[in-house]
């Protein structure tokens, strides 16, 4: 549901941004955020992956005090295998909005396609660089997956984990290869699908 009246004048609306990270990747959840700010978004926020670790760490620390409200939601790996990534992220984007202590009355989604669901929304091509809200929640996306990346790195040292946060990678690949596929990667993903028939560790 588009309504570009709400989108020209805002002012009074409780505007959520979405974004979601980890589509790329061959192992590991999608992770989407949500997040209503209150009142302009910390100075540097922009899209998260033109951004350091570090500052991302530190941006994400002070959307989180500073803003009204924000969640994150995600779609599984099980899910990203049963459903494809595009819809299993459009999923975890739903899950992100929907789990927001306060309640929207206008989402501004990254990309071009929205979510099914009743909330009024507009969808933003490149809406992590023009919309400070909309960068805020791909912030909070992306240092929330890596995190999670960095956890899976201790279950499953071999991969490089916390190296390539389960993108496809050269060494990522090799480490496929010599190791077998693991419980957390994508098994709908070709360089994975090829491996199935190789050894899987517990």
């Amino acid at each position: 549901m588009q309504t570009p009246d709400l989108f020209e004048d805002n002012s009074a609306a409780l505007v959520a941004g979405v974004d979601e990270v980890g589509r790329g990747p061959l192992a590991g959840d999608v992770i989407a955020a949500a997040v209503i700010l209150n009142g302009a978004a910390p100075t540097g926020v922009t899209d998260s992956k033109a951004l350091s670790a570090g500052r991302r760490e530190a941006l994400a620390e002070a959307i989180r005090e500073g803003a009204l409200c924000w969640s994150v939601g995600r779609a599984s790996v099980a899910e990203i295998d049963e459903l494809n990534i595009l819809e299993a992220s459009l999923l975890a984007m739903r899950r992100a909005v929907e789990s927001l202590s306060t309640q929207p009355t206008l989402v501004l989604v990254d990309g071009n396609r929205l979510p099914r669901w009743p909330y009024e929304a507009k969808a933003i091509v490149k809406g992590d660089l023009s919309e400070p809200v909309i960068g805020a929640a791909s912030i909070l996306a992306k240092v929330t997956r890596d995190a999670e990346m960095l956890a899976l790195h201790q279950t499953y040292p071999g991969y490089g984990f916390d190296q390539h946060k389960g993108y496809p990678t050269q060494a990522h690949l090799s480490a496929l290869q010599a190791l077998g596929v693991s419980p957390v990667h994508r098994r709908s993903f070709g360089p994975v699908k090829r491996l199935l028939a190789g050894p899987e560790v517990g």
